[in-house]
């Protein structure tokens, strides 16, 4: 065993942090990073960075809805067991259980910022998705939860004089000082660098589905957060987890529209092309299994008949799929289909990345004034296979907490001495950078193997330094994630390997990443009254 982390006492308000008097630094503007700007700016002021415009990133793309033990047959046990069966036996069970609980005061919150959720009467009108055992998500506009919530947020936030929010502007790294994390360097749209003090900074930049070729995920999700967080030495997990959507429209180039989980939910059918329903054979629950299942049967389907399994909603009344589904209707009609009609073209797509910066459910990370929120973090929530509509949860839920801690910090930090990440392999860095999300979509997608993995790790290592900063984030990203999945060498939830098919009980926990050692989590490391923190190198 060795010793790698300490619980360190740090307390902002007490002076000991260097910009107890500058904004906070909010990077991101989807739902976690608006929500927390907003919660916190009732305390102090704010600066929004974000790439784009403000909202403009994978929340605004989110259909299904929010998943919160509301209704009258359900229970946060219930939805807690649903996320751990799930998870594929890396989830912690604590965290689940401590954001789950926290679920519907995150709706009731968001609906008194002006989120008009969906209601039958005066109740939320609640759906199902797969892997749930009870009608639970809570939706809004039918298929339009994510639009939304990002349209009430970025209204908060526009309207509210402590936010400063500063759009086209891209995070380079962030800078630390005496070990603690006091701002950010960023670049504008004109290619001029910044250098943004912040009391802390609050990493919200989602995930990284834009390293695969195929993903319903905006051009956004890049994942430079969590390369940045890599760089200043920050603990990450579960790199190996990336979740891949068995529904998105098997049409045009990425981002591919979505087919709601929800979709699934309401009755509809994946049919392969004889018209049967294959995925009786996967799953009891047919359409309804776990994604990392239906996902998988899908791809093989496609495969091996050589023609894209389809969604058939023709038995479901019309009127009804166009008045939940309209976004998917409208995604249909601009292809020339009709979605309760026609059988519509489906193909897996990178969807939602299960790893990131390692985090609390507050969001602290391993480097002191450094916050990391939704997507980019990892919390041991997902475990290896995320519960639908459990991201918007962890999101809001984690916003609203996060804005709580960093306005009143006072408490023990995780804590560890910054190693800056490095590329797995650093000879002879000679060839020019490769299409990294047409490698990685082939050799650490949906089916993985040594002999593929191994193949395109060299080709990585061999790569000359990229010039642009986005460049040296995505190959950064690729290699980490390379490693750690050639280095979990069994098959678990969203990770599959061929070649290692099954799970092994020895290898069931979570594993993180300082620099290019590997570690294995402790459950519920995370958690501020923990005495010391073991970690074991693996």
């Amino acid at each position: 065993m060795r010793s790698l982390l300490q619980l360190r006492q740090f307390d902002a308000n007490g002076g000991s942090h260097p910009n107890d008097h500058d904004p906070l630094v909010v990077v991101g503007s989807g739902l976690a990073g608006l929500l927390v700007a907003v919660r916190a700016a009732e305390h102090l002021p704010v600066v929004i960075v974000t790439k784009t415009t403000v909202g403009d990133g994978s929340s605004s793309y989110a259909q299904g809805g929010i998943a919160a033990a509301m209704g009258i047959n359900d229970s946060v046990a219930r939805h807690v067991a649903d996320t751990i069966d799930a998870g594929a036996g890396l989830c912690d069970e604590s965290i689940v259980r401590e954001i789950i609980q926290a679920g519907p005061d995150a709706v009731t919150l968001l609906a008194s910022i002006g989120v008009a959720f969906d209601r039958h009467d005066d109740e939320f009108a609640l759906g199902r998705e797969g892997a749930h055992s009870a009608n639970r998500i809570v939706h809004a506009g039918g298929d339009a939860t994510g639009p939304q919530i990002i349209d009430a947020l970025r209204s908060a936030a526009l309207h509210n004089p402590n936010i400063e929010i500063r759009e086209f502007t891209h995070l380079r790294d962030l800078v630390i000082r005496d070990g603690c994390v006091c701002g950010i360097t960023v670049e504008d749209r004109h290619g001029v660098h910044d250098t943004l003090n912040g009391r802390a900074v609050v990493l919200a930049t989602g995930g990284v589905g834009q390293l695969y070729a195929r993903t319903t995920n905006p051009l956004t999700a890049t994942g430079d957060g969590i390369a940045a967080a890599a760089r200043a030495g920050a603990m990450l997990a579960d790199l190996e987890m990336m979740q891949f959507h068995p529904t998105a429209l098997a049409i045009g180039a990425s981002p591919l529209p979505l087919v709601s989980e929800a979709v699934r939910g309401e009755g509809g059918y994946l049919r392969d092309a004889d018209g049967r329903r294959f995925l009786l054979d996967e799953d009891p629950r047919g359409e309804l299994g776990p994604r990392d299942v239906v996902a998988r049967a899908v791809a093989r389907t496609a495969r091996a008949t050589g023609a894209d399994v389809t969604l058939d909603l023709r038995h479901i009344d019309r009127a009804l799929v166009y008045e939940r589904f309209p976004t998917v209707a409208r995604a249909c009609v601009q292809a020339g289909l009709d979605l309760a009609r026609d059988l519509i073209p489906i193909t897996p797509a990178a969807h939602y990345f299960l790893g990131g910066v390692l985090a609390d459910t507050v969001g602290r990370t391993s480097i002191f004034g450094l916050y990391a929120i939704g997507e980019c973090a990892a919390t041991g929530l997902h475990g290896a296979n995320r519960l639908a509509s459990n991201s918007l949860l962890e999101a809001a839920v984690m916003a609203q907490r996060c804005a709580e801690h960093v306005t009143a910090p006072t408490g023990a930090w995780m804590s560890c001495d910054p190693v800056p990440s490095r590329p797995m392999l650093r000879e002879p860095h000679t060839a020019q950078l490769p299409d990294i999300p047409e490698l990685l979509w082939g050799s650490v997608g949906l089916e993985r193997s040594e002999e593929h993995m191994r193949q395109t790790a060299a080709q990585l290592a061999a790569c000359a330094p990229p010039e642009s900063i986005a460049q040296c984030d995505q190959l950064l990203l690729a290699q980490m994630m390379t490693q750690a999945a050639r280095h979990r060498t069994e098959s678990r939830g969203a990770h599959y390997r061929s070649d290692f098919p099954l799970p092994i009980p020895a290898q069931q926990h979570r594993i993180a990443w300082l620099g290019n050692e590997p570690y294995s989590v402790p459950w519920s490391s995370t958690t501020a009254d923990v005495p010391q923190l073991s970690w074991e190198a693996v």
